[in-house]
């Protein structure tokens, strides 16, 4: 099945040797030309690698070590829905039947090699299983529905869960393709995951008779979005590639390259490994010949230049016919997991050598043998947001906290494994809603952006395109009649067309949709009497663009009790409030349950206080703390107190913007998914679109459809809301990636054009006085906005970003602002419902602000 063409001249090969001795970056060409180094050519290739490999090894501070994982091999199920042509790991329920083993090996079972594997010294548990099985099996579906599990990854969960407290064991969870909700799912539960990534290749996925037709799992794109993924969610994550399946030179450079991309990316790849095939009997490849072993050492050795100094690079020991040192001079410093009671499952043909004949051979090449976890030493070292609260107390138990290697007298011992106490010991600048309007934020900035954010020349690359917004040249006449007609009729070209409008076709558009303004929603402008309550800021997500976000030890991070968040309840409701908003950072030590709490806290303070709370992103990362469905986690929530949810998070609802923008972030579909299960669940929502970034007219055309399509299909949204990218403090613009916010031009089309495009579906138009000051917000109501959204009475998020428009407004101020537009203001409830004439005198009297906050600024 291998088709190598023709094989590189000898001038080819001296110049391709001579730059990866002196040390220049490869292009995938030459590493082409490479892979296919033999004799005295692969003896000098080796030698430059092995001298990249030192390099690192002597920067890492383990000059001489090879590592090695003492591990467990767990076959959670042997189930697969893919048909991969080289497997024999996986089987079929009647085969499982008539060997006496159910569809999932049972939790005794598990535990059973867990513990054992403890009494020998083992620190790992490699847990290995086929890819979703209940979708191609009814048998396994019935199996989990009968020991209560909604899926495989539930059922992986508990497992971890039970290993961590029974055993002390360290899970490696290799559970095939992930989505981005799955890894918020097992992080909290496992320091380290992995997945081959095999190939790029698709023609070997795609074609008839190549080894992954038929595997959904195996297409190439997927299993990139699964590393991209991995490391979006900071997961330490093992990947690499199986060599000698039919793929071309080229193909197999690709490959690696495309591993360096992603881990250039988001620095989450903690070892790349190189597999030699096998042939196996009973497969549809047993007469393919095994990839040979000067195959594998050149491919080890053009991984090691590729990867550079920095990489991890390991190749299973039990392939390799005792050829150690040929390995070890290419330029590995793994050997991987390596386990004195189980088997290799996917090659139970090649039993794992001895620990002690490793090292020795290991030492006949120059090099220390010594133990590391599932979990690499850099990983270790860096803790927090790499490991997960919950499991870095069962990491720092066998970890030595100067190396992150195994600790040589460590023995696995089960420990609790929970989430944090509920609530929060309040901490940090808790002032910051008032005193960032007079004293500034503190002037300390964090010096791991590379760490956190990810690199930056690479999204530099990837966002170069929307530095400068691009330019349409269509009829806006004619895009301008249909939107005065019938607005619903726009196409895409029109809508676009208008969307660069400017001048006097601006002025133009704007007036059209304060027509429709008009004719939908009258001339009232509404605002609502509402407190803002951000009550942690600190958080771990790597939002690229956000300031508010802050690590523990930071001098402006913050953590409000649920004492605190109700007397500010409290205090709203005493000036007049009928709603709070409250969100807050994805705290690393936030119970799933607290949310629940924080809803319960507000209502049992105020009972009529309207509970709008919690993002998308808040939802997703309680949901998977809890272990339960996003729907039963609304569900519960709203049984709390909640009562609708901001549809904050959103940003672009396009993932190549999101991307750039935010690393940890949920993706489009995930938001769409919690969006419209609230909805169905009755709980109402905001939709928003943050704008003015790395962000095109094409991207806020897609946004406003898909909002469209969903307020078609459950009409939960009660208006949209634009959000101004305010750039002054945001790291990715700091870093030379966005440009400086929208312009006045932008700030006008984005307002006019939702009016167009959301109607006749999401009536209420929103502008934010925080983001576009007084004249700028009544711009807006003038572009086709009806509402000045609320009071605040705190805001942190835009004034850490750099707002200067101050942290809350009074009523008196609201109306100003509608006044300056020409119009008259009313009083709102969350769903655009009559103020109670209670509410309304509060908040006369008061003026709808607290008598303890100092002057906007």
């Amino acid at each position: 099945m291998s088709s190598h063409g023709q094989a590189p001249t000898a001038n080819a090969m001296r110049r391709a040797l001579k730059r990866a001795r002196d040390g220049v970056a490869l292009d995938s060409t030459e590493a082409a030309v490479l892979l296919q180094a033999r004799g005295d050519d692969l003896t000098d290739l080796a030698a430059s690698a092995a001298r990249v490999r030192d390099a690192g090894l002597e920067a890492a501070g383990r000059p001489g070590v090879i590592t090695y994982s003492k591990s467990v091999f767990i076959p959670l199920t042997r189930l697969c829905r893919d048909r991969c042509h080289y497997c024999t790991f996986v089987t079929v329920p009647g085969k499982l039947r008539r060997a006496g083993h159910g569809m999932y090996m049972s939790m005794d079972e598990v535990l059973d090699i867990a513990r054992r594997g403890a009494e020998l010294g083992c620190k790992e548990a490699l847990i290995t299983l086929g890819d979703k099985p209940e979708d191609r099996w009814p048998e396994a579906r019935e199996w989990l529905e009968a020991e209560g599990y909604d899926d495989t990854i539930a059922y992986v969960r508990a497992v971890a869960i039970r290993i961590l407290e029974e055993t002390g064991l360290l899970p490696h969870l290799n559970p095939g393709v992930l989505s981005w909700t799955d890894f918020q799912r097992l992080k909290p539960v496992a320091p380290s995951m992995g997945m081959m990534l095999e190939t790029t290749a698709e023609r070997l996925w795609s074609e008839p008779g190549g080894p992954h037709h038929g595997s959904p799992d195996k297409e190439p794109a997927v299993r990139l979005r699964v590393l991209e993924d991995a490391g979006r969610s900071n997961v330490p994550f093992t990947s690499g590639l199986l060599i000698g399946i039919g793929e071309t030179y080229e193909e197999r450079a690709d490959s690696l390259f495309a591993l360096r991309r992603v881990q250039r990316a988001y620095h989450g790849l903690q070892e790349v490994i190189v597999q030699n095939f096998r042939a196996k009997p009973d497969t549809a490849m047993r007469g393919m010949p095994d990839a040979e072993l000067d195959d594998l050492v050149a491919t080890v050795a053009v991984a090691r230049h590729i990867l550079g100094p920095t990489g991890c690079l390991q190749a299973p020991p039990n392939l390799v016919e005792g050829e150690y040192r040929r390995l070890i001079d290419a330029g590995i410093d793994d050997w991987g997991g390596v386990s004195p009671l189980t088997p290799d499952h996917v090659n139970p043909e090649r039993p794992w050598p001895q620990i002690d004949e490793l090292a020795a051979h290991s030492a006949e090449s120059g090099f220390e043998l010594r133990e590391r976890l599932a979990v690499y030493p850099e990983y270790v070292r860096r803790g927090e947001p790499w490991l997960d609260p919950r499991v870095l107390p069962h990491v720092a138990a066998l970890a030595d906290p100067e190396t992150g290697l195994a600790r040589a007298d460590a023995l696995a011992t089960g420990l609790p494994w929970q989430e944090p106490d509920e609530g929060f010991t309040p901490m940090g600048r808790t002032d910051l809603h008032r005193t960032i309007d007079t004293e500034g934020r503190t002037g300390d900035r964090r010096d791991d952006f590379d760490e956190v954010y990810g690199d930056w020349d690479e999204l530099r690359e990837r966002a170069a395109p929307g530095m400068a917004p691009e330019r349409v040249d269509t009829d806006v006449r004619a895009a301008l009649t249909q939107a005065a007609d019938d607005p619903t009729k726009l196409t895409d070209d029109q809508a676009l067309a208008l969307l660069h409008a400017d001048g006097p076709a601006l002025d133009a558009l704007c007036r059209t949709a304060d027509d429709v303004r008009r004719d939908a929603v009258g001339d009232d402008v509404t605002y609502i009497v509402t407190r803002n309550i951000n009550f942690t800021n600190v958080c771990y997500t790597g939002c690229r663009f956000c300031a508010f976000a802050q690590r523990r030890t930071d001098a402006d991070a913050y953590t409000l009790s649920l004492d605190q968040v109700a007397d500010r309840a409290q205090q709203a409701w005493d000036v007049g409030a009928v709603e709070v908003c409250m969100q807050g950072g994805i705290h690393p030590d936030l119970p799933g349950s607290a949310y629940f709490d924080i809803a319960r806290a507000v209502k049992e303070r105020v009972p009529g206080m309207h509970v709008h709370a919690f993002s998308p992103m808040e939802v997703v990362n309680g949901a998977t703390r809890t272990g339960m469905s996003i729907r039963e986690w609304l569900t519960e929530a709203k049984a709390a107190g909640l009562d609708s949810i901001p549809g904050t998070a959103a940003e672009i609802l396009d993932d190549e913007v999101r991307w750039i923008l935010t690393k940890g972030k949920l993706p489009t579909a995930t938001w769409v998914e919690v969006i419209k299960t609230a909805h169905q669940v009755g709980l109402g929502s905001t939709a928003t679109m943050m704008y003015g970034h790395v962000d095109q007219p094409r991207h806020w055309l897609g946004h406003l459809r898909l909002l469209a399509q969903i307020q078609q299909e459950t009409g939960g949204f009660t208006e949209f809301v634009t959000l101004p990218f305010i750039h002054t403090n945001a790291p990715v613009y700091l870093a030379g990636i966005a440009r400086p916010g929208p312009s006045t031009r932008d700030n006008r089309a984005v307002t006019a054009m939702a009016r167009l495009l959301l109607h006749p579906w999401v009536p209420n138009i929103q502008t934010s006085w925080v983001k576009l000051g007084t004249e700028g917000a009544a711009e807006m109501l003038r572009s086709g906005a009806n509402d000045l959204g609320g009071t605040l009475m705190e805001e942190t998020i835009s004034r850490m970003a750099g707002s200067s428009y101050g942290s809350y407004r009074s009523i008196k101020d609201l109306v100003a602002i509608a006044d300056t537009a020409g119009r008259p203001a009313r009083a709102r409830t969350t769903t655009y419902g009559e103020v109670p004439e209670e509410r309304r005198r509060a908040a006369q009297d008061s003026d709808g602000h607290l008598p303890q906050l100092l002057p906007v600024v």
